[in-house]
């Protein structure tokens, strides 16, 4: 049994790692909000043709990192709550848990570079294809419909499964033999988890545009509800249909 004191430490702990989760999202937040609303707002779509190549990636990789800690991190905190409160006693545990969410990033991050590599394979396609340019509806109305439909996938079921269940999730994957190495790993397993779920709506995300701060807000509150309420799994199908509607009004408008 824990003391009365080490309960106190303990909750202490908790409430300082969800304070900085909560900062570093917000911080996040209102970097992106500034930076959109600034004359440099431009530079967070991606349209190509402002800069050379390299200044492109660097400045999407930028928002794109941005927009995960804003969106995806706070649906992810009680995961790291937990893995944080089994490694508070081992030794430098603020690593171990900057580890874990650094895997989570990078996995994130990696979705990020293929989407924009899609992203300019598309773009070069409409230069090309005089029919495609004529009509770029078809582009969103596809991807709203990839969207709607993967809410109905089995696969996304078992990667939602994994992200509503952060204890077993933890626990399935702690052995605690090689602390850095198990911390990073969970990071990158959750992190896969996660892109499974939301990959399709990070997609749609990506196409109105990282500037975005209203779509963003609720984008990241469907997934937060979704992954981390009793009953958020009421909301996959009910959105799956309302994807579904809005990629035929997409292509018919």
């Amino acid at each position: 049994m824990f003391s009365p004191a080490h309960l106190r430490v303990a909750r202490r702990d908790q409430a300082i790692l969800g304070g900085l989760l909560v900062a570093l999202a917000a911080a996040a937040w209102l970097a992106l909000w500034l930076w959109g609303s600034s004359p440099y707002g431009r530079y967070l779509h991606h349209e190509g043709g402002i800069g050379p190549l390299p200044l492109e990636a660097t400045l999407f990789a930028g928002g794109w990192v941005l927009m995960i800690v804003a969106m995806m991190l706070p649906s992810s905190v009680p995961l790291v709550m937990t893995f944080g409160a089994l490694v508070r006693r081992r030794r430098r545990p603020g690593a171990l848990v900057t580890l874990l969410l650094a895997g989570y990033l990078a996995v994130w991050a990696g979705f990020g570079l293929t989407a924009w590599l899609l992203d300019r394979g598309v773009h070069a396609a409409v230069a090309a294809l005089p029919w495609l340019a004529a009509h770029p509806q078809l582009i969103m109305g596809t991807t709203l419909l990839a969207a709607g439909l993967w809410q109905f996938s089995p696969l996304r079921d078992r990667c939602l499964d994994e992200c509503r269940s952060p204890l077993g999730f933890v626990m399935n994957r702690w052995r605690g033999v090689s602390p850095g190495r198990e911390a990073f790993a969970m990071g990158i397993a959750h992190g896969a988890f996660c892109v499974g779920c939301c990959w399709s709506l990070m997609l749609v995300m990506f196409g109105v545009g990282l500037a975005n701060v209203a779509a963003m807000l609720a984008m990241g509150a469907l997934t937060a509800i979704e992954k981390n309420l009793p009953w958020g799994r009421r909301l996959t199908h009910p959105l799956g249909f309302v994807l579904v509607l809005a990629a035929v009004y997409a292509v018919a408008a």
